[in-house]
């Protein structure tokens, strides 16, 4: 299938590592021009090495507000415009509800969600001069149900219900807003692979009882579904969040 990705102009936040550099790639797999950005200059450097060096690399801190507007900057003087912006960046900390300090579910909050909320802004103001454009958030099946820590899954769900909302407004713009919740994922930077070093026995069951799939998904398999997404393959499609899990989320929903 044609994707007809050829030249479109995509930004992918998050992108040196897992699943982010999954998307980059396979973006630029699909002839398309492709700008990453991260906090680690080292991991950027890496990935180009590893993608193409026609890959545009961007070192960023995208929980602060000011970064985030000289990303965009940054990639309109190299681009010229911006086609695809894959909200990518995340991350999870603290422990339970009760033991969890405030600031740090404002920490979880600034990298997961206000940071996408605010690059989608300026993004989608570009797109609507375009009369076209695509925009897909990384959020999580946990952003729907209960299983991660609580500041992970309530920036997630915002993530979701925000995708939505988006979505509903751009759309006559020609601009269209989607999510991809990924369940389980396996790399090698993911915690994923940490568990699984530490404590295989409990990770193997883990698997055989959570996962109808009867395995962890890979970076690549949720790269596959943002890229149609974003493509005019997908052009009826705005304001979903599609899960790819192997069957792990238990919601209806």
């Amino acid at each position: 299938m044609n994707l007809n990705l050829q030249n479109r102009k995509v930004l992918v936040t998050g992108g040196s590592k897992g699943i982010g550099k999954a998307i980059a790639q396979a973006f630029y797999e699909e002839g398309a021009q492709v700008g990453i950005c991260a906090r680690n200059r080292e991991d950027l450097e890496e990935a180009k090495r590893e993608i193409g060096e026609e890959l545009a690399i961007f070192e960023a801190d995208i929980t602060d507000e000011r970064k985030r507007a000289e990303l965009i900057e940054s990639f309109l003087m190299a681009f010229g415009s911006i086609d695809i912006l894959v909200n990518n960046a995340g991350g999870s900390n603290g422990t339970t509800t009760m033991e969890t300090d405030i600031s740090q579910f404002h920490k979880a909050m600034d990298l997961n969600f206000y940071s996408a909320v605010h690059l989608s802004q300026i993004a989608a103001a570009e797109m609507k001069k375009q009369n076209n454009g695509a925009i897909v958030n990384i959020s999580s099946i946990f952003g729907r149900e209960s299983g991660g820590k609580p500041t992970y899954n309530s920036a997630k769900a915002a993530m979701i219900s925000f995708t939505k909302a988006m979505a509903d407004e751009l759309i006559e713009y020609g601009v269209r807003v989607n999510g991809v919740a990924p369940g389980a994922i396996l790399h090698p930077s993911g915690n994923w692979q940490k568990r699984l070093d530490e404590n295989p026995e409990k990770i193997k069951k883990f698997v055989e009882r959570e996962i109808p799939g009867g395995r962890f998904g890979t970076p690549e398999e949720v790269a596959n579904t943002v890229v149609f997404l974003a493509s005019e393959k997908a052009s009826w499609i705005a304001g979903a969040t599609i899960n790819v899990d192997g069957g792990q989320s238990k919601s209806n929903f």
